[in-house]
């Protein structure tokens, strides 16, 4: 009996853990932009620290136990025809290649500043990415962080903690920063940005160009909607949430009016079976949240049902949003409930218990350790 052949397209963070669900059941074909797992998390350390992040954020396909059995592709989606159920992928050298599918997940994710993209990139590359903006910043007497999120929070915390004799300051519109987060999770990391010297200023909400993305680390005068007098600093970090869907490849009738990918509760795109989205991408909820709660298993679930004839799952999206905010501190890692409550892993656990057993076993399946060939920043 041939076996269901299953695309994932998009191969960040819940792309890949999907095509490991999925592989050992279905044929699996993965397509990506980038030469490996290139997460967008913890936007803090992979500017202050890169060695550090690229050690757990930018991981090879080839290390990921769960995806030998997944044929990669390192090319760009530039159509798709949902009826005939095939892709068209242009490669590198501009060679084009169709790939059908059976079923088809769509996890493609989002751009947002110089840190997300959907550019075709090689490993060189991405060093090169990740040592500029690091060298940037490191060469910044002071640094404005511009936005309220969980990006900006976390690049003004650990820009701060790394350069203590930098001055840093975080300008967000509200009254306080990480308004999807519960206000426990606020206070509690206000008061560590407060401990690292980072000068806080609520209520200003930065004047933007309507075709402005913040993909670059600027320098100079920053202007302000809410009245205030401008501000300046050696380096102005971008992290102002205007996210847009890498959705270019998929016709509008899948799309809502931003662009993000209509699903159902089983995150099934309507009037589609067999296609299916998840992370970013996926208009699933108003936080998106399918990105940061587990769905890529249901995803997978929900894949294998849809072949066999069985019945689907439903996705119960999060209110708030929750989990890391910080990223690993000197003191150890914390994470915080929907409810705003945070649990500590401490400083000795990150390498003995937490990324070898709980990450790379328990939510990977094992990933293998790096040779000469790593893609970190110091191979």
């Amino acid at each position: 009996m041939t076996r269901k052949r299953v695309v994932v397209a998009g191969l960040g963070d819940s792309g890949v853990l999907t095509a490991i669900h999925l592989a050992g059941h279905v044929d699996v074909v993965g397509i990506s932009v980038k030469p490996g797992l290139v997460s967008g998390q913890e936007l803090g350390t992979r500017l202050s620290r890169p060695d550090d992040w690229s050690r757990d954020y930018w991981v090879s396909f080839d290390r990921f136990r769960g995806l030998d059995g997944v044929r990669t592709v390192h090319g760009t989606i530039t159509d798709v025809d949902l009826a005939a159920r095939t892709l068209a992928v242009r490669s590198a050298d501009d060679s084009t290649s169709v790939e059908s599918y059976d079923a088809l997940v769509i996890s493609t994710g989002v751009s947002n500043g110089f840190w997300r993209t959907p550019t075709m990139q090689s490993p060189d590359e991405v060093r090169a990415g990740l040592l500029a903006a690091h060298e940037r910043l490191a060469a910044a007497p002071s640094v404005m962080v511009i936005g309220g999120g969980a990006a900006a929070v976390s690049s003004a915390a650990n820009v701060a903690g790394t350069w203590s004799e930098k001055k840093v300051s975080l300008w967000y519109p509200g009254e306080r920063a990480l308004p999807q987060h519960h206000i426990r999770t606020w206070r509690r990391v206000r008061g560590r940005l407060m401990d690292l010297g980072v000068q806080l200023h609520p209520g200003h909400r930065a004047a933007l160009d309507d075709g402005f993305i913040g993909d670059e680390i600027t320098t100079g005068s920053v202007t302000w909607t809410t009245g205030q007098a401008p501000a300046s600093a050696d380096a102005v970090l971008w992290a102002v949430g205007r996210v847009r869907p890498n959705t270019g490849w998929l016709p509008e009738s899948v799309l809502d009016a931003e662009g993000f990918v209509r699903v159902n509760d089983q995150l099934q795109v309507p009037g589609h079976p067999g296609v299916f989205a998840l992370g970013d991408v996926a208009a699933s909820d108003p936080l998106r949240g399918s990105a940061r709660n587990r769905a890529d298993r249901l995803v997978a679930r929900n894949v294998r049902a849809e072949l066999a004839g069985r019945s689907l799952r439903g996705y119960r999206p999060r209110q708030r949003r929750w989990g890391s905010v910080l990223g690993v501190q000197p003191d150890g890692l914390e994470v915080f409930t929907p409810s705003g409550r945070p649990f500590r892993f401490p400083a000795w656990s990150i390498d003995r218990v937490l990324q070898p057993w709980i990450v790379r076993r328990g939510i990977y399946g094992g990933v293998r350790n790096r040779d000469s060939e790593s893609s970190g920043v110091n191979s």
